[in-house]
């Protein structure tokens, strides 16, 4: 079974509550992906989650530290936590730029999914700002240079396409609902797996060694709802898109 990498997916919350006169403030650490780490774990996959405040210090700088993983997932976690380390922001060093080390590794033979939300693509107000970029280069997608969510409260449903593909073996063609997805373009030879509306919501594309896949909608809400969370594909959805990444036939 494959060795994941999962970066981003977190958040902290810095709130004050004021209980009369009196201001409380306080923080938390959320994580969104708990779901997604346990189907994928059960799937016999080993995980690391590097929570999206470690991305910036932690992530790997090289290749061959890359190399120790099969995929990357990339979700909710915008360029700048790529770009902008601590040696970089705060001390004004030369460090590789991360970027270029993640479009390198998957052309040599790795394996990168990049799943929607607020900090991916381009993201909420342009702000993920993957749009050309050399992460862009290896997607199975063109990304807008402006914000590129499309809202829905009111539910909209994936559709799988009249193809046989391993990732999309065993799902129900039509998907639970979602409340909303990053609008994209396909790249002229990649494989659209499943729609929303007439937009791509799934595909997946050979790029040099490497497999690439770009799912437009989220892993946890909002965008993807507990009916979605629930649904008994959520975890086929998956861990059938790691195996391909990491190199299973198809």
């Amino acid at each position: 079974m494959a060795k994941v990498l999962l970066a981003g997916e977190s958040w902290v919350s810095d709130i004050v509550d004021h209980k009369g006169f009196d201001p409380f403030p306080h923080t938390q650490v959320h994580v969104g992906c708990e779901k997604l780490l346990e189907v994928l774990r059960n799937g016999g996959h080993s995980v690391d989650h590097l929570k999206s405040h470690d991305v910036s210090e932690f992530f790997p700088y090289s290749v061959s530290e890359l190399d120790r993983y099969d995929v990357l997932i990339l979700s909710d976690i915008g360029a700048n936590s790529l770009l902008l380390s601590p040696k970089v922001f705060e001390l004004g060093e030369r460090v590789p730029n991360r970027l270029h080390v993640i479009s390198e590794w998957v052309r040599s033979g790795g394996g990168l999914m990049m799943a929607g939300g607020y900090l991916s693509f381009q993201g909420f107000q342009a702000k993920a700002n993957y749009a050309g970029t050399e992460v862009e280069d290896v997607l199975p997608v063109n990304i807008s240079k402006w914000d590129d969510r499309v809202e829905a409260p009111q539910g909209i449903r994936g559709q799988n396409a009249e193809i046989d593909h391993p990732i999309i073996e065993g799902l129900d063609n039509t998907w639970p609902y979602l409340l909303g997805y990053q609008k994209l373009e396909a790249k002229d030879d990649a494989i659209v797996l499943a729609s929303v509306d007439r937009d791509p919501l799934l595909l997946a594309w050979q790029v040099g060694k490497g497999r690439s896949v770009a799912f437009a909608s989220d892993i946890s809400p909002h965008w993807a709802p507990v009916e979605f969370m629930n649904w008994s594909g959520y975890g086929t959805l998956f861990n059938n898109t790691i195996n391909w990444l990491a190199g299973a036939e198809g």
